[in-house]
This record gives C-alpha cells, sequence and structure tokens, in this order.
C-alpha cells in the first residue's frame, strides 16, 4: 500500500487544538477523508475519522492495523502540514 496523494486543509479555531483536515489517497483507489490533525502537548499528532457511538464514546471509521502504517500516515500527512504551514509564512513575507 502506497499513500499517493494528500491533502490538507488547515483550521483555524480559538482555544482548539485541532489545527487541519487531511485526506489521503491511497494507491490512487481509495480516500480517507476527515483524518484531524490535533496539536498535543508533545506536538502534532493525526486522529482518524471517527463516529459518535450511542453509549457516548467515540468509534474510528477507518483505522490503520499496525503501527507501521500508522507512523506512515502520520508522517505524510504532517509533513504535508508542514509545508502548507512553511508556503503561508512565505506568502506573508
Amino acid at each position: 500500500m502506497k499513500i499517493t496523494s494528500v491533502n490538507v486543509q488547515k483550521v483555524e479555531k480559538e482555544g482548539s487544538r485541532m489545527k487541519g483536515k487531511a485526506s489521503v489517497l491511497l494507491d490512487d483507489a481509495f480516500v480517507v477523508r476527515d483524518i484531524r490533525i490535533i496539536e498535543g502537548d508533545k506536538g502534532l499528532f493525526i486522529a482518524m475519522p471517527s463516529k459518535k457511538k450511542q453509549s457516548g464514546g467515540y468509534r474510528d471509521i477507518a483505522h490503520p492495523i499496525n503501527q507501521e502504517v500508522r507512523a506512515m500516515f502520520e508522517r505524510e500527512i504532517i509533513d504535508a502540514y508542514n509545508k502548507l504551514d512553511d508556503e503561508e509564512k512565505k506568502d506573508e513575507e
């Protein structure tokens, strides 16, 4: 499996730890949307799309099965987010 495209949109909500949303295209054949980019205590991380359960908790709709694939998603998404951030800073100069 290969990530063939990552699309990131920044989200600016005052007081929110969510910094953006991403869509990931896999093998030019399957897309996962609404992956959240969150600012945590140790830096950025991703949260997979989820649905609220009737019991009150949340359940992932789609998610990596192992740590290797999760790390691949996180690396690609955060790199794309940082590139977008760098481009915005250059535009401001």
